[in-house]
């Protein structure tokens, strides 16, 4: 569990989905190397869930959520590298707010949703673009190994109706939005999914892009921000 005002690591015993039990033990944050916080059974992930990113690819809004998944192969975490595919001309990111299932989950309710969230992180949905637009289905395009950044925590303290979503290239903003443009916010999309699928403790949902998707290239650092989470940071390899 990281302290992110103090940069203070404190060691657990156990995971959040366990009561964890603090051991006592205090790390500075530079000292240890941060894993992928959570890795879940599956990744849900929905698309043109912000307008603005939708007319970018000149698409309509979706009367319903589009959803799509990634496997657990799919997550690495900060500062592990984005490795691009011979078998792609075209590698995009897309930087996302990212929730994490907390427990079991079907048939909730939206005005329960927040009961059976842990929290929140910082997600990148790496596209194989020219394969999702030849593919008629996307495992190839968005479920490949590498495919799922996620980190740097998890952070519990969040209000996901209101975060500022930025990804960076080189340093560079790329994608500036608010979940607050979201066309089906966190509590909708979660009683959506678990109308007809059981999600899991650690499972995580990808909430959508906003505008401003783009290409990487190889010695690219992608950078994925969330307002009140941290930065998610990854260099891209070929």
């Amino acid at each position: 569990m990281a302290d992110r005002g103090t940069d203070i690591v404190r060691v657990l015993q156990g995971t959040f989905f366990e009561d964890p039990i603090p051991t006592g033990e205090e790390l500075a944050l530079e000292e240890v190397e941060l894993l992928a916080p959570v890795l879940p059974s599956k990744v849900v992930c929905v698309g043109k869930n912000y307008a603005a990113h939708a007319a970018e690819f000149g698409m309509e809004v979706p009367d319903e959520p589009l959803l799509f998944l990634k496997p657990s192969t799919a997550v690495i975490g900060p500062l592990d590298p984005i490795r691009l595919l011979p078998v792609s001309k075209r590698v995009d990111y897309e930087g996302e707010l990212a929730v994490v299932i907390g427990r079991l989950a079907r048939d909730v309710r939206a005005e329960d949703a927040y009961r059976v969230i842990l929290g929140y992180t910082c997600a990148n949905d790496v596209t194989l673009r020219d394969l999702q637009k030849t593919d008629d289905q996307w495992a190839r395009a968005k479920g490949f190994d590498g495919s799922c950044p996620l980190g740097p925590w998890i952070e519990t303290d969040v209000d996901p109706n209101d975060v500022t979503v930025e990804t960076r290239l080189n340093g560079e903003v790329r994608q500036h939005g608010s979940s607050v443009d979201m066309v089906y916010g966190v509590a909708t999309l979660i009683e959506y999914i678990t109308s007809f699928m059981t999600l899991l403790p650690g499972d995580v949902l990808l909430t959508g892009t906003p505008e401003g998707v783009g290409r990487l290239a190889a010695g690219d650092v992608v950078e994925v921000e969330v307002d009140g989470v941290g930065t998610l940071s990854n260099p891209v390899i070929a």
